[in-house]
């Protein structure tokens, strides 16, 4: 990167020194060198547009890149450049993949292989060996080596003196669990939530009760051992309240939710789309509610992408066996703010993609100041626009929302000495 020159551009850094200001701002090698209200062209590219603005670099909490074992889904280099247009500078990447990240030698190969990218790895290892919930993993070697938490997603631990074991053990060296609360024998077998939709569609469904059975659990293991522990993907108005219960109880919790749980219910499956098939799955029009309220008080500290590729043999095939998941990182935000626009500032959102996730993980703010090195998403959160196939970076094309029109959007990252550019509508000026 060379020299670069944003025009009117709309700063949005609570705590920095440039928060609220319309300015310019002239990059040069990666770092701000100057911001002000008028700044001369030069030998910089300028890039300028209506209603452009920017913000220290998002973070996202939940992707799976399917690097190693899977990589003609996507591999680490497709999935982080996917992370870039999506706005965001830093990912963690799910351990799930075929061997799992469960030791040290795994998260020293994502971290050496995304070295150099404009977006940061930030691996996540497995709570136990292999994920299978029989035995704790190393964590503390995993973290030495650079995982960010810990986590076997899916497979949640089932059982409870282990995740007692894991807390505890986390404790000790300042390591995160992040668990995903849902009770495996609840959801068995199921196909989408449990509701009248369900039935109508005479599909197996998953109690929302499943839950907050599980998430109750955590919360009394988290008390008692009083340690740290983060809830991915809360999908249910029960699961929101016990946090907002925990949270008053001053619990060390967090929690994030999914982007497209905040837009859109159950009633998508009418038509038996595979695309529309995720875990935990989309809940009833009450759930919806209950997580914005959830984010717009900060009960939810983060909105993550829940980015999960799959192919085509996976995918488009009959609705029960179909595997579950979408691509998210391109439209994670356009998505949460198209749901929250009309109940939340621009602020509070991007603090829910950059300040919170940043939080949980420990990771400081990048602040917009002269003379630093920039690590910067740039948005349009009034921008009226459609995403179709050619806004796909993803080696994956499992999504629902080719052809949905969206208000909101990421535009691209000026991270690690590089600009990522993938807006149609805002281009380079002369």
């Amino acid at each position: 990167m060379k020299e670069l020159l944003l025009r009117d551009v709309q700063v949005v850094d609570p705590g920095g020194p440039l928060h609220e200001e319309v300015l310019a701002l002239h990059l040069v090698g990666g770092r701000l060198a100057k911001a002000g209200k008028k700044l001369p062209k030069g030998n910089a590219e300028v890039i300028a547009g209506e209603g452009l603005h920017a913000s220290p670099g998002w973070v996202d909490l939940r992707a799976h890149f399917r690097d190693p074992g899977e990589e003609y889904k996507e591999d680490l280099l497709s999935g982080l450049d996917a992370a870039a247009a999506g706005g965001f500078t830093a990912v963690a990447t799910l351990p799930g993949t075929h061997p799992p990240v469960d030791q040290r030698a795994s998260v020293e190969y994502l971290l050496r292989k995304g070295q150099g990218h404009a977006v940061r790895v930030l691996p996540l290892g497995t709570v136990t060996k292999g994920g299978k919930g029989e035995q704790l993993a190393e964590m503390y070697d995993m973290q030495q080596a650079g995982a960010v938490g810990f986590t076997d997603d899916l497979r949640p631990t089932h059982n409870t003196r282990l995740m007692l074991l894991a807390l505890q053990y986390a404790k000790n060296f300042g390591g995160l669990v992040m668990a995903m609360p849902q009770d495996p024998d609840l959801t068995a077998r199921g196909q989408m939530h449990e509701g009248a939709m369900s039935t109508r569609l005479g599909l197996q469904g998953m109690p929302a009760m499943a839950e907050p059975i599980r998430l109750a659990r955590d919360l009394q293991l988290l008390e008692y051992t009083g340690s740290r522990l983060h809830v991915d993907a809360v999908s249910t108005a029960e699961g929101v309240e016990l946090l907002r219960q925990a949270k008053a109880k001053k619990l060390k919790v967090t929690a994030s939710v999914c982007a497209h749980h905040l837009l859109l219910d159950d009633g998508v499956l009418r038509g038996f789309d595979s695309h529309y098939k995720v875990m935990p799955p989309f809940r009833g029009p009450e759930h919806i509610e209950a997580l914005r309220e959830g984010v717009k008080d900060g009960t939810i500290d983060s909105i993550a992408s829940d980015h999960r590729p799959e192919d085509v043999e996976h995918k488009q095939l009959e609705f029960g066996q179909a595997a579950f998941g979408i691509i998210g990182l391109e439209t994670a935000y356009a998505v949460a703010n198209t749901a929250l626009k009309s109940r939340m500032t621009v602020r509070r959102i991007v603090e829910r993609f950059c300040h919170g996730p940043r939080a949980i993980l420990g990771l400081e703010v990048p602040h917009l100041v002269e003379g630093e090195m920039a690590e910067i998403t740039l948005f349009a959160p009034e921008h009226q626009w459609m995403f179709t196939e050619k806004d796909i970076v993803s080696r994956s094309r499992n999504t629902p929302f080719i052809g949905h029109r969206f208000t909101g959007k990421a535009l691209g990252i000026v991270a690690n000495g590089q600009v990522r550019w993938g807006a149609q509508s805002f281009s380079a000026v002369p």
